[in-house]
């Protein structure tokens, strides 16, 4: 999957004076599926990357063998930011998809309202450790299936693989345009507020 983001960083603007609050987000998901990616594409700031050349050296660690592609990898976090509206910011952290680096998770997940788990159909499996963490953590979270141009499932035949409950939003995204990636962040905040009042935000 080509990572090409589809806006610069050039017109994204500054914290505004008016801001309240901040949300905290974690973007989780297995390794290459485009968590990095996504908040490349979403972020008002340059975001804070901790990514690393890929070596052989790590070969026989890291399967890269469906992301023959991939040449670097997160070895910390991503860290970006996006307001919702002139009050509130998401903080948008990417976790680390290796399972060496799983050790980090629980300290990102600590303050943390929401999570998006990134999934690729190709690799479903990757992603069952992520949603097992999020759920024996307590913390909130939606599925969002990357295209990556693979092999067609239904969302219904994703939730079913996956095993999740009927109230968990699953939906499509291309982390590589801004808006759809908005689009997801919308969705996880949506979830947030209903599974806190009760009843879905008014349009």
């Amino acid at each position: 999957m080509d990572s090409a983001i589809s806006d610069s960083a050039a017109d994204r603007t500054p914290l505004l004076s008016t801001t309240t609050s901040a949300l905290k987000i974690v973007v989780v998901g297995g390794f290459g599926v485009g968590k990095t990616t996504m908040v490349r594409s979403v972020s008002e700031i340059r975001p804070l990357s901790t990514e690393e050349t890929m070596t052989q050296a790590g070969q026989d660690v890291d399967d890269n063998s469906a992301v023959r592609s991939k040449t670097a990898t997160t070895v910390a976090f991503d860290f970006g930011r996006i307001s919702l509206n002139a009050e509130t910011v998401l903080y948008l952290f990417g976790a680390p998809g290796q399972e060496r680096f799983w050790f980090l998770w629980d300290r990102l997940f600590a303050g943390t309202l929401g999570a998006v788990v990134l999934v690729d159909t190709r690799r479903l499996a990757d992603s069952w450790y992520a949603i097992d963490r999020l759920e024996q953590h307590g913390t909130p979270f939606i599925v969002a299936r990357n295209d990556f141009g693979g092999p067609e499932h239904s969302l219904e035949q994703i939730r079913d693989a996956l095993d999740l409950p009927p109230h968990v939003p699953l939906i499509d995204c291309d982390v590589r345009q801004r808006e759809s990636s908005k689009h997801v962040l919308l969705t996880l905040v949506q979830h947030l507020y209903t599974l806190s009042t009760g009843h879905a935000p008014r349009p």
